[in-house]
C-alpha cells in the first residue's frame, strides 16, 4: 500500500503542491507500518495534526482519523464530541490558506472604437423609427425604443473574448502593482 501511495504523491508532486490528507488511518503508535507511513509522508513534507484520541471506547482511546498538512502550514486544531458516535469531530483551522484563483469562464468586452461609434450612429439614422413614434402606449413605445436601439448597439459593438493571466501571476499583489505603476510613471 505505501508504494501505491508514494506513486500517487511522486505523480502530484510539484514545488507548489501542498497536500492535505484526511483518513481513517487506523495505526499503533509503536507500529513499523506507522514509521514507514511517517517516513513516507515526511518525504512529502507532510506531519501529523493529531496529538489528542479520537477515538475513545471502555478503557481504550486511540488516535485514528488523522489529517496530514504541510509542514510548513500554520494550523490550530481542536476536538469537539459530537455524541453521535464513538469517534469525535477534528476542527482543524488552516492560516493564510487560499485557494488557487481559476476563472474558467470567459471574459468579453465590446469592440469600441471611433470606427464601431460610427457605424453604431449610422445604423440608427437608418431606422424609421414609426414603431415608437406611431405608438400612444408609453410602454410599448418604451420597448419597442429600447429593442431598436440595442439591436443596433449589439450588431455595432461586438463582444470579444479576451484570455485572462490571473492564475500565471497570482504572487503579484496588489502593492506590486502600484510600486509597477509607480515606476513606470517616474520612468
Amino acid at each position: 500500500m505505501l508504494n501505491k501511495l508514494d506513486y500517487i504523491f511522486n505523480s502530484l508532486h510539484t514545488y507548489k503542491t501542498e497536500f492535505i490528507i484526511c483518513g481513517d488511518i487506523n495505526y499503533l503508535e509503536t507500529s513499523n507500518k506507522k514509521k514507514q507511513l511517517d517516513y513516507l509522508l515526511g518525504t512529502y513534507n507532510l506531519i501529523s495534526t493529531m496529538y489528542f484520541p479520537m477515538r475513545t471506547a471502555n478503557n481504550s482511546a486511540t488516535l485514528i482519523d488523522n489529517i496530514f498538512v504541510d509542514n510548513r502550514r500554520h494550523y490550530a486544531i481542536k476536538p469537539h464530541v459530537n455524541g453521535l458516535s464513538d469517534h469525535d469531530v477534528q476542527l482543524i483551522t488552516l492560516n493564510n490558506f487560499s485557494l488557487p484563483f481559476s476563472n474558467t469562464e470567459p471574459t468579453y468586452i465590446r469592440n469600441i472604437n471611433k470606427n464601431t461609434i460610427a457605424g453604431f450612429q449610422l445604423r440608427l439614422s437608418w431606422e424609421q423609427w414609426d414603431n415608437i413614434l406611431g405608438n400612444n402606449n408609453v410602454n410599448d413605445m418604451f420597448n419597442n425604443f429600447l429593442n431598436t436601439y440595442l439591436r443596433c448597439y449589439y450588431s455595432s459593438f461586438l463582444k470579444k473574448e479576451i484570455k485572462s493571466n490571473a492564475t500565471h501571476y497570482q504572487w503579484i499583489t496588489k502593492g506590486i502593482k502600484i510600486s509597477c505603476k509607480k515606476i513606470k510613471e517616474l520612468f
